[in-house]
């Protein structure tokens, strides 16, 4: 039950406060939607999810992902320019403050097995995606790979402490310890001798499309089973596939490592699914959104749905038949065509006649009616109670990138606000099971 106070709190965060976060000393970058400025770089960062403290109920963790970046492919090399190469990924944890502001605790630099710092440079192996990573003058790093580099997007807070860390290139879903230190992980690559547990995902997972990998991460309240979803359509079996609405939730279970999947369909194609909270071992909270703007789009899409498994179709039970088999590098496949191939020709009513079905959705809130969210990026979710819900967004460290020209990220058509990780708790809503 809430009490007065708590509620009270929550009140003054209705509106948005923003985390803390420094200015990084890069100077000199021309904003190109503003002429005459430069660019003023955010370093909090600390948007790509949020996770509740499993005892202090009025502290969170958030996280951040691979540091100030941007798209350089002047070469035709999925390149990124890195303006702090040797950036680490971390976890924060922050403390909503009775005057209405957010606090920053401490910060957690996620680290390899060697107690190493890890980067958000690209993987080389295991994961690799062929992106060249450049510095801030266009020139390819003389170390511009990490076998431990993350682009972290998902996290969850166990109650032992330790952490899970999902990111959008491997994908990887990595264990660290309370210190930050890796200590196991699961991705879909056989061969990784770092999965200690040999917890392994579906190998199609490895077609995930780059940058939109496993976005959003969760586990279930009796700590037992580990829900990821990714972001959009995966590149299976290739990039001809991804304008598609068909996204795959995966669930792990730790003790047994049984594996289930299941399918989302989309509202719109091409949207972004960003962030999964588990209510029970088979109801979720899922974030959908487009890319847009509040002050580009008034009608941007930005909601969380209420998703149910328990009536869909765990793609891991279905039986082989002559129309239906298991590839060992594409996952089930429809007379030879991958799920993502097959919907894109014959919709989800084809599906249907195969009684896949994905999971149901129900409207919990469109953020956009609800308070008129001005973000472009709804990332992260914390379900406090059955009430309250938190969200966050990614500010991309407050810059972007449009046809090769860095820009400030303004939130405003005057374009005097610039964007900032800002925690927003709504209220007045129904999130039982």
């Amino acid at each position: 039950m809430l009490n007065n106070n708590s509620i009270h709190l929550y009140q003054k965060f209705k509106q948005g406060v923003r985390l803390p976060y420094d200015i990084l000393n890069i100077h000199n970058i021309p904003d190109g939607a503003k002429q005459g400025n430069f660019i003023e770089i955010h370093c909090g960062g600390f948007g790509s999810e949020i996770s509740p403290h499993p005892i202090e109920k009025e502290q969170f963790y958030a996280l951040t992902d691979r540091g100030p970046n941007t798209t350089y492919d002047v070469n035709g090399d999925k390149g990124k320019i890195f303006l702090v190469p040797n950036y680490t990924p971390k976890i924060g944890l922050f403390k909503l403050q009775e005057d209405g502001s957010i606090q920053k605790l401490k910060e957690i630099l996620l680290k390899n097995p060697y107690g190493k710092p890890i980067t958000g440079l690209p993987n080389q192996h295991f994961g690799a995606t062929k992106e060249i990573a450049y510095d801030q003058h266009g020139k390819v790093l003389e170390q511009g790979t990490d076998e431990y580099g993350l682009d972290a997007e998902g996290l969850v807070a166990l109650n032992d402490g330790t952490f899970w860390v999902s990111d959008e290139y491997g994908p990887h879903i990595v264990h660290f310890n309370a210190d930050g230190v890796e200590i196991d992980r699961i991705n879909a690559y056989p061969k990784d001798s770092r999965r200690i547990s040999g917890n392994l995902l579906p190998i199609e997972f490895a077609n995930r499309r780059q940058n939109r990998g496993m976005e959003g991460l969760t586990i279930t309240p009796d700590q037992k089973t580990l829900v990821g979803i990714m972001q959009s359509t995966m590149s299976n079996p290739d990039v001809s596939v991804t304008k598609s609405d068909l996204v795959r939730i995966v669930m792990i279970n730790l003790e047994n490592k049984e594996i289930s999947q299941y399918l989302y369909k989309q509202e719109i194609k091409g949207n972004s699914n960003t962030a999964i909270v588990a209510l029970n071992d088979h109801q979720f909270l899922v974030a959908e959104r487009d890319d847009d703007f509040y002050k580009d789009n008034p009608n941007a899409f930005k909601r969380v749905y209420k998703i149910d498994v328990k009536e869909a179709t765990n793609l891991e039970c279905i039986q082989h038949s002559l129309q239906m088999q298991q590839d060992e590098q594409l996952g089930l496949l429809i007379e030879e065509k991958t799920l993502e191939q097959y919907v894109l020709n014959a919709g989800w009513q084809g599906l249907a006649q195969f009684n896949i079905l994905p999971v149901t959705k129900t409207l919990v809130v469109d953020l956009i009616e609800k308070i008129g969210y001005v973000h472009d990026k709804v990332e992260g979710l914390w379900m406090i109670d059955e009430q309250h819900l938190a969200v966050i967004n990614d500010d991309d460290y407050g810059f972007s990138e449009t046809n090769g020209v860095l820009e400030q990220k303004y939130l405003d058509l005057d374009k005097n606000v610039i964007d900032a990780n800002t925690l927003y708790i709504i209220d007045g809503l129904d999130l039982k099971p």
